[in-house]
């Protein structure tokens, strides 16, 4: 059940020069929320439309944000202050199944704050994670108290090995068995965890990035295909049938 809380801010910091961590005191939705759901963000006045946000944590009272400035909208949630409030509604959507199984978590970029909770909840975790750059990498400490191993890439080699996070997926899969695949991120990096998950004989759970209106399966805005149990193809929704979803359900584009 989605809650609207207005929100106190706790402490907002930057990660780096376009990510930010925004602690909320939300213990409903944090009460309710399970790894990989998300929130609905409002973005002040004059921004109609809220802010699909992914859970990165939900402890006690706080609700743990991670985010990119990507428009007004989210500068205007950069600059937020210790005290002030923010209408949130959530939790929404479906998340991670993740309880007792060894999962290798595959991340790209702004994809990976919503496996970082789930990795939590895993019976055990690798990760692999991937960002154009090392001044553009998040969350590293996190995942290195909470993985067993926690392969890193950047696309320019300033970080780990050259290369995307499926590279470095490629090379513990090569030296580890796992239950099951988690990925986040672009299409592409969905697209091709699926196919490892496939080679290796295992499933995946693939969480979707979409922009959307209302958050709750209304106005149609992050429509996907999606294939049922038959192989026939229909129109889904991020928000409301996802946003994760076993990668044998997605039709990729990418």
């Amino acid at each position: 059940m989605p809650y609207q809380q207005d929100c106190s801010v706790l402490s907002l910091r930057a990660l780096n020069e376009k990510a930010y961590e925004l602690i909320l005191e939300a213990p409903d939705i944090v009460a309710a929320a399970q790894p990989g759901q998300f929130v609905h963000v409002s973005c002040g006045e004059g921004h109609l439309l809220r802010r699909p946000i992914s859970i990165c944590e939900a402890s006690g009272m706080q609700l743990r944000l991670v985010f990119e400035v990507r428009g007004e909208g989210t500068e205007w949630l950069s600059r937020r202050t210790k005290g002030e409030r923010v209408s949130v509604l959530g939790p929404l959507g479906h998340g991670f199944d993740v309880a007792g199984k060894r999962v290798l978590f595959i991340g790209g970029g702004i994809g990976v704050p919503p496996l970082l909770w789930a990795a939590k909840r895993a019976g055990s975790a690798d990760a692999a994670l991937g960002f154009a750059a090392e001044n553009r990498a998040i969350l590293m400490v996190d995942f290195a108290k909470v993985c067993g191993e926690a392969a890193l890439a950047t696309d320019d080699g300033s970080l780990g090995r050259k290369g995307t996070a499926l590279d470095a997926a490629r090379e513990l899969l090569e030296k580890n068995e796992y239950d099951l695949i988690c990925a986040c991120g672009p299409e592409v990096l969905l697209k091709y965890a699926a196919q490892a998950a496939e080679e290796a004989g295992i499933p995946c759970q693939v969480s979707m990035e979409e922009r959307m209106g209302c958050g709750v399966g209304a106005c149609l805005v992050c429509a996907v295909k999606l294939r049922d149990a038959h192989g026939e193809i229909y129109m889904g929704h991020v928000c409301k049938n996802g946003p994760v979803f076993s990668a044998e359900e997605v039709v990729f584009d990418a």
